[in-house]
């Protein structure tokens, strides 16, 4: 199972209601694409002051494993180690950069896969919502539908899934 956070944007001006279009869901876990290409990734999601951080950390140990003497090995091996860092933080990174911008956490949510995720998050979110009404009820009889359509007015002799077409005396 696969652990979401939810996180809403903060309301525009004429919104009324949380709009469900601009959830974000992120994905706890390591963050393969970021330990790879750490300042590409940074760039794709758009973590511009994350990525002056990376940069500027960076330059600065790189500049004192120069300054020491450092093997290439050592340098090599200290670059590794930052970018698996960034790896590990990719999704609390994600998550930083939407709590500055305003976002507020919505829930936690775990699922097999991101679908599976998002419509258990969706299912308990609606439960619970202030003014959630029940479900509509079934269309009644109606002179436009067929004889073979119609819906049965007494539903109390009804045991199971499939209603007898004569009721039990």
């Amino acid at each position: 199972m696969t652990i979401y956070t939810v996180h809403a944007p903060p309301p525009k001006a004429d919104d009324i209601a949380l709009d469900p279009e601009r959830f974000e869901f992120i994905r706890d876990g390591f963050g393969f694409w970021a330990f790879v290409f750490a300042p590409l990734w940074m760039l794709w999601r758009r973590l511009w002051l994350v990525l002056l951080f990376y940069v500027a950390i960076v330059a600065v140990l790189e500049g004192a494993l120069w300054f020491i003497r450092a093997t290439p090995t050592t340098r090599g091996a200290v670059v590794l180690l930052i970018s698996l860092l960034v790896g590990f933080e990719a999704a609390t990174l994600r998550r930083w950069k939407l709590q500055r911008k305003g976002w507020r956490q919505l829930g936690v949510v775990a699922g097999d896969n991101y679908e599976a995720a998002e419509r258990r998050f969706f299912d308990t979110w609606v439960a619970h919502m202030p003014g959630a009404q029940a479900p509509v009820a079934p269309p009644t009889n109606s002179p436009n539908m067929s004889p073979n359509m119609r819906v049965p007015q007494d539903t109390s002799d009804i045991i199971g899934l499939f209603p007898e077409p004569q009721s039990r005396q």
